[in-house]
């Protein structure tokens, strides 16, 4: 992930600041531009071809939400820049899909960057997609990398008419929007824990090489939340405390709720996290203990073998008896061959009772 990151950066090398190019993965074909204006008694929503369709929302006595799902088109972005007096390095920014949570309060307008994150069915991979804010005086604009339907809920809510977010303004859709973001982290941790219960139980029925594969893919995808949550906190800490301007104090107890949200989410995340290293460690010691048990076993079958090694080395010398000083009548005996062929049977059973009253097998 680290190099991938660093390639798609590296086409920004040596360009002026403020240079609009779209860095990151294109992960989608088209670009969806949807606009809502609403308020107490009024719904409005309609699809865009481009930003030139989009109504004058600055000044009006309604809340307008722009919404832009898909980055790669550059024009589009330039185009919103120009139409609200944005710096070029906001617009940077924003086409620049591995930047880390944070928030810029400027004058007129607020922007923050988080990270929406999806755990695909029977995928133990996490996907992460930028998400930007910007919200300013009777608006909202967001950016998202792909179409999808993750604030439809939130569009739902906007229709009834009964929803109080309609008698409430832009920094309340700002705040709806961000809660939308962090409550969907707990969906994700909801599959995690689900694959670390099944992890848990393969390590006790007999952990395998994909065990451990699988232990540290989600090592991986805890510490990568990690780095999603972590600095959004501080960014809704910010928000909570009223920093921006733009936040109105009704609206900063709803936004501390999503600040003790983001807390849960990291104590849980640091809670599987703890999990994973035990698991690890679980892996570990089981494998040392099936080794131990496998050199158990082998060692023992061996000291069994090795007193028949020393019968079958004695007679297995090939002196002449009728030369030798010290006679071995068992040599030239008739039944000789069977008698030391018992002896080594009765050697090699005795051993093995007497591992088995030692429990050693």
């Amino acid at each position: 992930m680290t190099g991938k990151t660093i390639k798609k950066k590296s086409k920004e090398v040596g360009l002026p600041p403020g240079t609009l190019i779209h860095v990151g993965e294109k992960k989608s074909d088209t670009v969806r531009i949807r606009q809502i204006i609403y308020n107490e008694t009024h719904f409005e929503e309609k699809e865009l071809i481009s930003i030139d369709e989009c109504s004058s929302f600055v000044g009006k006595q309604t809340v307008t939400w722009i919404s832009i799902e898909g980055l790669h088109q550059v024009d589009i972005i330039k185009k919103i820049g120009q139409r609200l007096n944005l710096h070029p390095l906001v617009l940077e920014d924003i086409l620049d899909t591995h930047q880390r949570p944070k928030m810029s309060d400027f004058e007129d307008y607020l922007l923050v960057f988080a990270k929406m994150l999806s755990h695909q069915e029977g995928d133990q991979h996490l996907e992460s997609e930028q998400f930007s804010l910007i919200l300013g005086p009777g608006y909202v604009i967001s950016f998202q990398e792909t179409p999808g339907d993750f604030f439809d809920v939130i569009v739902a809510r906007l229709k009834t008419g009964k929803d109080p977010i309609r008698r409430k303004e832009a920094d309340y859709l700002f705040y709806a929007l961000l809660d939308a973001v962090v409550d969907n982290y707990f969906h994700v941790l909801e599959k995690i824990g689900e694959d670390s219960v099944a992890m848990e139980e393969q390590l006790i029925a007999g952990p395998s090489p994909e065990t451990l594969q699988q232990i540290q893919s989600l090592k991986r995808q805890l510490i990568s939340m990690r780095k999603c949550v972590w600095p959004l906190r501080e960014v809704i800490g910010a928000l909570e405390r009223g920093e921006p301007e733009l936040i109105q104090d009704k609206t900063q107890i709803f936004l501390r709720d999503v600040y003790e949200h983001t807390i849960q989410v990291m104590d849980t995340v640091e809670t599987y996290r703890d999990m994973a290293s035990g698991m690890f460690d679980v892996y570990l010691s089981s494998m040392s203990h099936r080794m131990n048990e496998i050199m158990k076993v082998l060692t023992i079958f061996a000291s069994i073998f090795i007193p028949l090694t020393f019968i079958t080395g004695i007679y297995g010398m090939n002196f002449n008896p009728s030369k030798s000083p010290l006679n071995m009548p068992e040599l030239s005996w008739y039944y000789g061959y069977p008698f030391v062929m018992g002896l080594m049977a009765v050697v090699a059973v005795a051993l093995f009772f007497f591992c088995k009253k030692k429990k050693w097998l």
